[in-house]
């Protein structure tokens, strides 16, 4: 393991929970959420505001203990974004970020009052009364338009390689068909980021998109940016994500919280050179098995190779050798005229 990955430097570490809250869920780093979302919608998709939801998508029974997301957000423009910051693998991760994404989708058509008033809200700038509501909704739509949705877009950060991936950062996905590639409906996206295959160095990031991804990725070990990142969002990051400005209860909770991340990479780390270590004696005890087989089977053959020789000279045919030994007969005819 990296001794960098367990030393606390200046800023928070953004692969926790309460460090990715701190940096991009509170009401004043929401600036730099937004400067995240364009950079990696740019040329798609631009956001002028958003708002936070509640994170928590209460489920229907009580047997589901609900949905939980890192952020949950809705944009002047009424697109709906899930944003995750996931640390380490687990199997289904795939299916589960499917789920999110569906069951968003879904509340969309269960809520579509509720949703109506955000939308609201957001392009008003002000919150809305019931009664104020009520009064300004339209007349009741047709059956068709309740199902008219609103982009879900659900962007996922991973520290770790997810195997039913390619091996790449960025990975985006959409409805599309199979043969053309044509976009079916454009009301889904998901992006997901593998930072393990992020390897640029920082003289190589030229974009305000790659600095954002090599800040993220990095921050946790720095004592201050550095003078390469020179643009105003890293200047805002830098207040916001410095420890010695968390308040006392932000900080209790990051110090739980990197505790945890810190336990599961020497956990994981662990299993990984036990695993190595056990695949070693495994593959050192096959390799003395096959070498064992393969030396005896090769001691074998010279001995039936000397039998054959002797058995010629005492006039014996190819046909007896060939039974005597086990040898074909081509293989006893190649052997004693060699």
């Amino acid at each position: 393991m990296d001794n960098m990955d367990l030393t606390c430097g200046h800023f928070v570490n953004p692969f926790t929970d309460i460090g990715f809250k701190i940096i991009f869920g509170q009401p004043a780093s929401k600036e730099l959420l937004i400067t995240l979302l364009n950079e990696l919608l740019a040329g798609e998709h631009r956001i002028e505001n958003l708002i936070f939801l509640d994170k928590e998508n209460h489920s229907d029974s009580m047997a589901d203990a609900g949905i939980i997301y890192d952020l949950y957000c809705l944009t002047d423009t009424g697109e709906y974004i899930i944003v995750e910051m996931q640390n380490r693998f687990h199997s289904s991760f795939l299916d589960r970020t499917l789920f999110y994404m569906c069951r968003a989708i879904g509340r969309q058509v269960e809520n579509l009052r509720e949703k109506r008033r955000k939308e609201r809200e957001l392009q008003t700038g002000k919150p809305e009364t019931e009664e104020d509501f009520l009064l300004s909704e339209p007349m009741q739509e047709n059956y068709g338009s309740r199902y008219k949705l609103s982009t879900v877009y659900g962007i996922f950060l991973m520290n770790f390689r997810e195997p039913g991936l390619e091996e790449k950062f960025r990975t985006d996905t959409v409805i599309a068909d199979r043969e053309s590639g044509k976009v079916v409906n454009p009301h889904f996206r998901q992006i997901f980021l593998q930072f393990p295959y992020f390897t640029k160095e920082l003289k190589d990031c030229e974009t305000l998109y790659d600095k954002l991804i090599y800040t993220l990725k990095n921050m946790q070990h720095w004592n201050r940016m550095p003078d390469a990142l020179k643009e105003q969002v890293f200047s805002r990051l830098e207040e916001l994500a410095a420890v010695a400005n968390l308040s006392l209860e932000d900080r209790i909770a990051y110090d739980k919280a990197l505790d945890r991340y810190r336990v599961s990479r020497i956990v994981e780390e662990d299993a990984r050179e036990a695993g190595w270590k056990k695949g070693l004696a495994e593959g050192r005890a096959e390799g003395r098995a096959e070498g064992l087989a393969e030396g005896l089977a090769e001691g074998q053959a010279k001995e039936k190779v000397a039998i054959a020789r002797n058995l010629k000279s005492l006039g014996l045919s190819t046909a007896q050798i060939a039974q005597a030994t086990g040898l074909t007969e081509e293989e006893v005819e190649s052997t004693v005229n060699n």
